[in-house]
């Protein structure tokens, strides 16, 4: 049973970090509902294994799985990818599906008396507003794992899932219109009350609204797949200046924003335009191709790719911006047929100097 905070998360001094501060592990949920992915499944538990492999060689990977059959599957396509297995670890903890960057905990930290000290909050979690039932066993996975890592749990008793924001764990949070908004998510709360949520419960002081999201994303607008911080002023964001393209107008009126936008101190961001990937198809469905959705690790930056000529110009793109990072591009054609990338189904939970 997981123990709760004693008052709200800002106000004992706790924030959300940026992704590219250290981490303790990252946590993964390993795939098994074939409806997500149909006619492709066969290939999808490879694509994890490729992830986690990858991460293995600069933190730990934390992977849920239903049962011991589940894990011994797991552990097959892990050997035969090479991975670090001594830095894997598996929690049998039940799910609905695969994304743990929306149905899992977002993991806060604050320093107290030269210590690091974690925390999770556990927002409600309904399927993007109640598409794909049934849902309850991922609405339950962050107060399983919190309860599993002897961590406290604050609940703020919203909608919200881990794609939809992004900050640069110095006040600043990102966040969409369209997700945030949505009636399918928490139809009773103004901007203004959902912004008061937000920094009371990652301890940000200022959110940073874009508008819509591209074609095929049916979470309603992720910013997982719009703009992503990269340093503290950095702002990475898809764009493209092609009418003909179906998101231009969304991306035109995203970037128009960002230039507006400033920092905490009234200073403008360093904004990079990211590639836009050619339109990818399956079955006559535009899927939600976008290189924003790019996981930061300890030691690498994973970032989908799709087989197509701007693939080169991202991936050398982000290399830029993570110098000291290797950055790896992983086919991902098949996974976002299941609707999502990279971001979406990996979790990072902070390093606090001890290892749980």
């Amino acid at each position: 049973m997981s123990q709760r905070l004693p008052d709200l998360p800002a106000r004992l001094g706790f924030r959300m970090p940026a992704e590219w501060e250290p981490h303790a592990a990252t946590w993964l949920s390993w795939p098994h509902k074939e409806e997500s992915w149909p006619g492709l499944f066969t290939d999808i538990p490879k694509v994890w294994a490729e992830l986690a492999a990858a991460l293995s060689s600069g933190e730990d990977v934390c992977i849920l799985v239903r049962d011991a059959t589940m894990e011994e599957a797991a552990r097959l396509l892990l050997r035969e990818r090479l991975a670090t297995l001594e830095r894997i670890r598996f929690f049998h903890i039940p799910t609905n599906d695969a994304w743990i960057r929306d149905h899992g905990p977002t993991f806060v930290v604050r320093e107290l008396e030269g210590a690091r000290e974690l925390a999770a909050v556990d927002w409600i979690f309904n399927a993007w507003g109640g598409k794909y039932p049934p849902w309850d066993d991922d609405d339950a996975v962050p107060t399983r794992i919190a309860a599993r890592l002897g961590i406290p749990v604050a609940s703020p008793g919203i909608v919200l899932e881990g794609g939809s924001i992004e900050v640069n764990g110095r006040g600043l949070l990102l966040t969409t219109e369209q997700c945030l908004l949505n009636p399918n998510r928490n139809p009773h709360l103004s901007r203004e009350e959902i912004e008061e949520v937000l920094r009371l419960y990652l301890g940000v002081q200022q959110v940073l609204w874009l508008g819509q999201g591209i074609v095929g994303d049916d979470t309603d607008g992720h910013i997982d797949d719009l703009a992503r911080f990269t340093d503290e002023r950095t702002i990475v964001a898809a764009y493209t200046d092609d009418s003909c393209s179906p998101d231009f107008y969304a991306l035109q009126d995203n970037w128009r924003r960002l230039q507006a936008m400033r920092d905490l101190d009234g200073r403008p961001f360093h904004l990079v335009p990211l590639p836009t990937p050619e339109p990818v198809f399956f079955g006559g469905q535009q899927l939600p191709a976008s290189y924003a959705n790019f996981y930061i690790g300890n030691s690498v930056v994973l970032v989908p790719v799709f087989g197509v000529a701007q693939d080169r110009p991202a991936l050398r793109l982000l290399q830029e911006l993570f110098p000291t990072r290797r950055v790896i591009g992983l086919p991902c054609r098949e996974l976002i047929w299941g609707l999502g990338a990279i971001h979406c189904v990996t979790q990072q939970q902070p390093a606090t100097g001890k290892n749980r």
